[in-house]
C-alpha cells in the first residue's frame, strides 16, 4: 500500500489543535490532532449536495453566494458548476494554510475552484463576514466544523446560536436561503432555525454517492 505523505500542518486560530494535510497517491486527507480525519477527497457527495440543493432554491439571475469554510474546495466547486456565469461566490476560510493548500497541490482534487473568476476567497471568520453583510447574499452555505455542534473551534458555536442564525438571516436578501451541513441530525437545531423566522426543511444525504455515512443538510428560507 502507498504510504501517506504529510504535505503540511497548520494551527487552528485559538489554539485548539493542528490541522494536517496528507496525500496518498491521488487521495488527500485533512485530519485534526487528537480527533482523527476530518475530510477525505474520496468522500464529498454531501458537500456537493450542500451547494446543489441551496442553488436549486435560488431565483435571482446573478446570485451572490457566501460559503463558510473552504475545506478541500468541493462545496465551492459544486456551487460554481450549477451557478450561472454572472454569479459570484465569496468563501470565508478561517485557517490561512487551508487557502494555501487549495492554491497548491490540494486544489487538483476539486478541479481548482479557487481559480474561477467568479470566486473570491477571504481569510476570515465567516461569522464576522455575515455580521458585516446585511442584505448582501442570496445564499449562505455553512460547511463549517462538524455542523451545529463545534468540533475544531469553539467559536464556531456562535454561528449556530440563535443570535448567529438571526445574523445569517439579516445577511440574506428576500427569498434567500441559509444551507447548513452537518455530520449528525439535530432536532434542536431545526427548532432554533424556526425560532428566528426561517422556513426549514432537513435533507438526509450520503457522504459518498449512494452509500457511506448519512449527513444532514438544512435548507432554511427567509
Amino acid at each position: 500500500m502507498i504510504p501517506w505523505t504529510v504535505l503540511g500542518t497548520a494551527p487552528i486560530p485559538g489554539g485548539e489543535g493542528e490541522l494536517r494535510l496528507a496525500r496518498r497517491g491521488a487521495e488527500f486527507s485533512i485530519s485534526l490532532s487528537g480527533r482523527g480525519e476530518l475530510m477525505n477527497s474520496r468522500v464529498h457527495s454531501s458537500e456537493d449536495a450542500l451547494a446543489e440543493l441551496a442553488v436549486a432554491e435560488l431565483h435571482a439571475p446573478s446570485p451572490r453566494v457566501l460559503v463558510g469554510g473552504l475545506g478541500m474546495g468541493f462545496t465551492l466547486a459544486a456551487a460554481l458548476r450549477v451557478l450561472p456565469p454572472g454569479a459570484s461566490v465569496t468563501v470565508a476560510e478561517l485557517v490561512p494554510a487551508v487557502v494555501d493548500w487549495n492554491e497548491g497541490a490540494l486544489g487538483e482534487c476539486a478541479g481548482w475552484p479557487v481559480r474561477d473568476p467568479r470566486a473570491v476567497v477571504r481569510v476570515a471568520d465567516v461569522a464576522d463576514v455575515i455580521a458585516g453583510s446585511a442584505g448582501a447574499f442570496d445564499a449562505v452555505l455553512l460547511d463549517v466544523d462538524n455542523g451545529p455542534e463545534g468540533l475544531t473551534h469553539r467559536d464556531n458555536d456562535r454561528l449556530y446560536s440563535r443570535a448567529g442564525l438571526a445574523a445569517a438571516r439579516r445577511a440574506l436578501r428576500p427569498g434567500g436561503v441559509l444551507a447548513v451541513w452537518s455530520a449528525h441530525p439535530s432536532p434542536a437545531f431545526t427548532s432554533r432555525l424556526r425560532s428566528v423566522g426561517f422556513d426549514v426543511r432537513a435533507v438526509d444525504t450520503r457522504a459518498r454517492q449512494g452509500r457511506g455515512s448519512r449527513h444532514v443538510i438544512w435548507l432554511a428560507r427567509t
